[in-house]
């Protein structure tokens, strides 16, 4: 089985959870509205992914729903323990987030059951919380996150870094863990979280 991305993992977990439960398999739109996207035509090549992949039935007939397969084909050990790396995010300064198909494995212990994926540090501004450069975290996808916990910050939909997250009102304020670096100040509709630290990693040689 191919691995899938982080969108087609969350794709095919929102049918695992909700298919039993739904009156009829839902339609490309249904779907679209129920994931809250945009675009049915990336959704559409989303599905396709998961049927190549063997987890989705072909859609010979579109007015049948979307059905997951009778018998999907189940990633192996070792398949189940790979995550879409995504590139760098810094620990510094924001630098531009990369994206980047190549896969890495994680323990599981190392993650959560939903949707995560991994960057690589760029950086030293949360080395106070043993975050160095070179690290490689792992970030449990969502778009929210409680004061004082470590996010994925996107800034101007273009620059991604690593922080401690602090919301006040209207005002975001992103937190390093070096004495030396001030904390970034933005008005909260310059700023989406990405993701929340949940694991990470380290190469010693």
């Amino acid at each position: 089985m191919q691995h899938l991305t982080r969108r087609q993992q969350e794709i095919y977990q929102y049918l695992c959870d909700h298919l039993p439960d739904m009156p009829h398999p839902p339609t490309l739109d249904e779907l679209c509205d129920a994931l809250g996207l945009k675009s049915r035509g990336s959704l559409h090549k989303q599905i396709h992914a998961l049927i190549d992949a063997g987890l989705v039935e072909p859609m010979h007939n579109l007015r049948r729903g979307i059905r997951l397969s009778q018998n999907p084909t189940k990633p192996t050990t070792d398949q189940q323990n790979h995550l879409p790396l995504c590139g760098s995010v810094a620990a510094g300064q924001p630098i531009e987030a990369i994206n980047n198909p190549d896969t890495m494995e994680v323990p599981a212990h190392l993650r959560t059951s939903k949707p995560c994926y991994v960057l690589q540090i760029q950086g030293d501004s949360m080395l106070e919380v043993g975050i160095l450069d070179g690290d490689w975290v792992i970030i449990e996808q969502r778009e929210h996150a409680r004061n004082g916990e470590i996010v994925v910050a996107l800034v101007n939909e273009q620059d991604a870094t690593l922080k401690r997250w602090e919301k006040q009102g209207q005002q975001i304020t992103l937190h390093p863990a070096n004495r030396d670096m001030p904390a970034m100040h933005y008005p909260a509709s310059q700023v989406r979280i990405q993701g929340v630290l949940v694991g990470q990693m380290r190469k010693y040689n």
